[in-house]
């Protein structure tokens, strides 16, 4: 045998299709989707699946978008360049209707759950490209509380046609839209912004206008034809709707300053841009911006738990495919003990995090505003925080093969901690949680109702799932006191949730779940299931496998 032989690798993984070999997002979608939009999903994990995606997302990341902020004669244009294959990726994203169509379709009908499917399935290619995909959805459920916004955003917002390019809206198929929150001094804290927002009736856009001074410290996706903007107006923090081109051809004043040298998602151009004298229509009345923004937020919190499952989902697989093909002391990886430990622990994790992610979208659905606040802040807190640990582990299974960046899970692994950062931190979305459950009662009521689906079927669920109810009923809303142990409470309330979701929707991997995570059978690393969960680990790992 030649030296050069390569032997004992994994084999390329490509030309799988992926919902097919997702079986807890399969019966998700059976369970709460409407059964006609399945064709059209299996035809996202088809192409997802393909050499070509893949191809794309790589060379979308390793080619970062360029700032342009003058043309060859000294005038400002302040655009961004783009990679062909970030325009392929986005192309297919929107033609699957990943944007905000389900905004335009009535509660009931499976549109979120069908989108929510679609964005987690093809996230998995590459995520940057996920952001205006989800800012874009997002902003339809802004929009749609006000007529003349909804009449002429949310068409264009839904369409299925990618028409990229800075032009007024009325002369496009189809727009992105972006959001303008933090600024240098506050981040989260957007009631410190400073951006001021004057009153000047009579301007080139529809309803009260104003004109927008200040800057933004993050402003993901620049070349968004239309961003929700909060400002500081006479009334307090109110929200405006800021297009980057308005009706007369003219660009509004945008200047983009720098691109934001980011650990991951090199895709995406995250900027800084500083307003000057720029147009913007107000959104709901002055003083409520952050009420009127507060639908988005939830919007892409909950896109923020789907494309965390997405990475996880696609560092589990990535280890499983290697552990298939790879041979150790003797044997396939996939057959030895400790091994099928670290993966059964896994895809727990990635199973629980699925369930949870479509159990909110069809929350979504149903129109469970109750539910859908209370759940989805409890998800971003855990799954998102759980997303990085857990892609570092995946990574170690293929060894030095996983700390290459020819394997993808490199990428993958810098792209990890974003979404627990993106739209409120930790500590940001627990105080969310306190706040929801002492001044909102009727969240916690949804939640209890929803966590007592399980009721019986372990006494160490019920009996945890009783602490955590308790613990979060008795807070006072606050206190110096609700706000240390904030992080305690999320994280009950979330593996309660978790739990509770997997013994109705899931009980193969429900009992090795809760004596894991609940009744504290497991080690603080993954791969520390006790040894009578052996069994149950098959069975977890056949499941993650499927189709075989």
């Amino acid at each position: 045998m030649s030296k050069h032989a390569v032997t004992n690798q994994a084999p390329d993984f490509v030309d799988h299709q992926l919902l097919d070999g997702d079986r807890a997002l399969s019966e998700a979608i059976e369970r709460w989707g409407d059964p006609g939009d399945r064709a059209e999903l299996d035809a996202i994990g088809l192409l997802a699946g393909t050499r070509e995606a893949r191809e794309h997302g790589r060379l979308a990341d390793a080619n970062r978008p360029i700032l342009r902020t003058h043309d060859a004669h000294g005038n400002r244009i302040d655009e961004v360049e783009f990679h062909p294959s970030w325009h392929w990726l986005m192309r297919q994203a929107v033609g699957f209707g990943l944007t905000a169509e389900p905004w335009t379709r009535p509660l009931g009908t499976g549109a979120h759950v069908r989108r929510a499917a679609g964005f987690l399935t093809w996230s998995r290619i590459e995520t940057g490209h996920g952001c205006p995909v989800s800012m874009t959805y997002a902003a339809g459920s802004a929009l749609r509380h006000d007529e003349q916004s909804a009449r002429r955003w949310l068409p264009k917002l839904a369409s299925r046609r990618y028409d990229f390019g800075l032009r007024p809206v009325t002369d496009k198929a189809g727009a992105i839209a972006g959001m303008g929150m933090t600024e240098k001094q506050g981040g989260s804290d957007v009631r410190a912004n400073t951006t001021t927002a004057t009153a000047t009736p009579g301007g080139p856009l529809a309803g009260e206008t104003y004109r927008l001074d200040g800057h933004k410290w993050f402003l993901s996706a620049p070349m968004s034809d239309v961003f929700l903007v909060l400002a500081q107006a006479p009334g307090g923090i109110t929200c405006f709707v800021v297009p980057r081109v308005l009706d007369d051809g003219a660009r509004n004043p945008f200047a983009l300053q720098r691109l934001k040298d980011k650990l991951g998602d090199h895709a995406n151009a995250s900027s800084e841009v500083e307003f000057g004298g720029t147009w913007g229509s107000r959104l709901g009345d002055e003083g409520r911006g952050v009420r009127t923004i507060i639908d988005m937020v939830g919007a892409t919190r909950l896109d923020c738990i789907l494309g965390s499952t997405a990475t996880m989902r696609e560092a589990l697989v990535r280890a499983l495919h290697h552990a298939r093909y790879r041979a150790a002391f003797g044997a396939p990886l996939i057959d030895q003990p400790l091994m099928r430990n670290v993966l059964a622990d896994l895809a727990l994790e990635a199973e629980a995090a699925t369930v949870l992610g479509m159990r909110l979208a069809h929350a979504v659905d149903l129109g469970d505003s109750d539910l859908s606040r209370l759940g989805v802040a409890l998800g971003k807190f855990w799954v998102c925080k759980r997303t990085a640990p857990m892609v570092a582990e995946a990574l170690e299974c293929l060894g030095g093969n996983g700390y290459i960046e020819e394997n993808g899970l490199a990428r993958l692994y810098r792209a990890a901690p974003l979404n627990s950062i993106w739209e409120g931190s930790g500590n940001v979305n627990a105080l969310d949680v306190i706040r929801a459950v002492t001044r909102a009662p009727a969240s916690l009521e949804a939640l209890t109702k929803e966590l007592h689906i399980a009721r019986a079927a372990s006494r160490d669920l019920d009996a945890y799932t009783d602490a955590a109810i308790a613990q979060a009923g008795a807070l006072d809303a606050g206190s110096p006191e609700a706000a240390f142990v904030a992080r305690n409470v999320v994280e009950q309330l979330a593996l309660a949730l978790q739990a509770a979701l997997l013994v109705e929707h899931s009980p193969d991997v429900a009992e090795a779940f809760i004596a894991s995570r609940i009744s504290g059978r497991h080690g603080h690393t993954f791969g520390t299931l006790t040894a009578d969960l052996a069994g149950a680990a098959d069975a977890i790992i056949d499941r993650a496998l499927w189709p075989a």
